[in-house]
């Protein structure tokens, strides 16, 4: 790990990602932001003649798409650049600018949506059967879901006016954390030098195995988080009083029916995860006791739950290494799949190592047109960043096969389904470490970092999502949030998760202030529920046959054709069934057991 963070300017071009693919330069990104305002025109020229004829609709569709596609390419472009580096103001106003843009052609076309929801709806179910409509059938479908909730053309288009505003709490959330915070949590002493404590070598420092490296980094990081902790309290609490806005305004019953609503999922698979993992915990809680005797100390800290139980395993890995073993350990998909994703991480789809600016952790983000980019801050001292690389080439590959299948108007598929196509290759790579480890004592790494990593991706997002669920069930039954209650709610979370081994600092409930996800409400749930049913398919293709792996396929070029409950399905799994979450948690005690023996 160096010491001293690298500036944008001073990366390789090799390690950043080409966007070419999108625009080829910054003239041409602001040529195309241009045309906005036009083509925009063009669709509110259809404002009252929607219902008219079926070729008038068709006609108003079609000069949507290509408004729409314009928009989704400008934005995904500006969004790109600025995540790279929030610090660099022109990356910054070129958001700004295509955020307005979007929220300007929200506002002109809000018309659309209740204007659809008036025509007959015999009428505009036997026009979209139609052989013209079938790029634009499973749009007009979507649209009829969400009949009842939508509102008049003045109110909706009221609430597309307030749409970048509302963005406030998490675009503040972030300069805050990833910019002016990330300056001053200053160094940690590591074998006699000094290096710098930021969001991402956080994470690296709670891997080292000298405690007293994981217990300065902790606190120092922590304490930096405290001093803001009424600034960042204001801030999520805008955030989600702007959910809770936007419930009351359409009509739904709750926060958590509003989330869930548009992928029709239901509101009991959220509460049966929870109800599940807490019928689970004591699975987790014996885990914390075999993790105290394995770090052997006195009291297990909060700093203590990340630092590998096996000490000497060598886990260095090249980036270019960490390309092979995907390669590898996804050969179960099929050539093509590693080819396609292996090429595209060693050209230009990744953005490979942190700099000065960049968004902390990683994510892949994919539009209509180009690559599906994917943001790392890879290190090679970290083995999890193999697995971080496996889990985003998901997001990337899904992302490819649902474009290369789909229209555009419904290519886009549901977070609830990505996050299974990311696990899943995490769980193909966990396997083929485990049965190619060297020796006994890398088998013991292997398995200790998979029940880490169930552990955080499976329990660990549920208490989040249960935090998540409190903190809006407080605004909607009228209680304020505080900084207080946030943090006293949060850490009785804490607690109950971890278990009586856990010994907390007075300000480990930060934590739960700290969050990104949380500006993007409901969303952690899918981490948990993802991973249960990647697990499942990742045993029913490595141990089927051409069917098995033709219907995982499948869903992955379902896109936004089908609703997620129905692609699982297709793939082999049931979410509304509380077997896969429980499965999960077998797999887990199952590798608790087993740790419980050889450590």
């Amino acid at each position: 790990m160096n010491s001293k963070i690298p500036t944008r300017d001073e990366v390789e071009e090799k390690n950043k990602w080409d966007l070419s693919s999108i625009y080829k330069s910054d003239d041409e990104w602001e040529a195309a932001l241009k045309t906005l305002p036009e083509l925009t025109k063009k669709v509110a020229e259809f404002k009252g003649k929607l219902g008219t004829s079926a070729e008038t609709l068709l006609e108003a569709l079609k000069t949507l798409e290509k408004a729409e596609l314009q928009m989704e390419t400008v934005y995904h472009y500006a969004s790109l650049q600025h995540h790279a580096n929030e610090d660099d103001s022109v990356a910054t106003d070129r958001e700004g600018r295509a955020m307005m843009a979007y929220t300007e052609m929200q506002a002109e076309l809000s018309f659309i949506e209740p204007e659809i929801q008036s025509i007959d709806e015999t009428k505009l179910r036997q026009w979209i059967s139609q052989p013209p409509f079938a790029d634009y059938k499973i749009f007009i479908e979507k649209q009829l879901h969400f009949k009842k909730y939508i509102l008049s053309e003045k109110e909706e288009r009221i609430l597309s006016l307030q749409m970048q505003p509302a963005q406030t709490p998490d675009a503040a959330f972030s300069v805050l954390t990833n910019v002016d915070i990330n300056k001053t949590f200053g160094t940690v002493n590591v074998n006699g030098k000094e290096q710098q404590l930021t969001e991402t070598t956080w994470s690296v420092f709670l891997h080292n195995q000298d405690r007293k490296v994981r217990e300065e980094a902790y606190k120092k990081f922590y304490a930096k988080f405290e001093e803001h902790q009424n600034t960042i309290a204001a801030l999520y609490a805008g955030s989600v009083n702007q959910d809770v806005f936007q419930v009351r305004a359409r009509g739904y019953d709750s926060s958590l029916q509003a989330a869930l609503y548009g992928n029709k999922v239901p509101t009991s698979v959220y509460h049966n995860l929870i109800e599940c993992i807490h019928k689970n915990l004591p699975t987790l809680h014996e885990y914390y006791s075999i993790r105290k005797k394995a770090l052997d100390v006195d009291k297990l800290k909060h700093y203590d739950v990340y630092v590998p139980l096996v000490k000497s395993v060598e886990t260095k890995t090249t980036y270019e290494e960490a390309v092979e073993i995907c390669r590898n350990a996804l050969a179960p998909l099929g050539k093509e799949y590693t080819d396609r994703l292996c090429d595209g991480l060693l050209n230009g789809w990744a953005d490979r190592y942190e700099n000065v600016g960049k968004r902390s952790g990683a994510f892949s983000s994919g539009c209509y047109v180009g690559n599906p980019y994917i943001l790392l801050n890879y290190n090679e001292e970290n083995i999890r960043d193999v697995f971080t690389m496996a889990h985003e080439g998901g997001h990337s590959m899904h992302s490819w096969y649902s474009v290369h299948n789909n229209p555009f108007m419904c290519y886009d598929y549901t977070i609830f389904e990505a996050e299974v196509a990311s696990t899943f290759n995490e769980e193909l790579v966990f396997e083929y470490l485990l049965k190619n480890a060297k020796d006994e004592e890398m088998k013991k790494y292997l398995l200790a970092m998979r029940a880490d990593d169930i552990l955080a991706t499976l329990f660990r997002q549920t208490m989040f999502a249960e935090f998540e669920l409190k903190a809006h069930e407080f605004v909607e039954n009228g209680t304020p949030l505080t900084a207080e209650l946030l943090r006293k709610t949060y850490r009785e979370l804490l607690e109950l998760y971890f278990g009586p081994e856990m010994n907390f600092e007075d300000n480990s409930d930060m934590e739960g202030l700290r969050i990104p996800h949380f500006y993007s409400a409901f969303y952690v749930y899918k981490y948990a529920t993802g991973i249960s049913a990647a697990l499942a398919l990742a045993h029913r293709v490595t141990t089927g046959s051409e069917k098995e792996r033709n219907d995982y396929f499948e869903f992955l070029k379902s896109g936004g054709s089908r609703y997620p409950i129905e692609s699982l399905k297709i793939a082999g799994v049931d979410m509304e069934s509380v077997e896969p979450v429980q499965a999960a948690c077998n797999t887990f005690k199952e590798i608790v057991e087993q740790l419980k023996e050889i450590m």
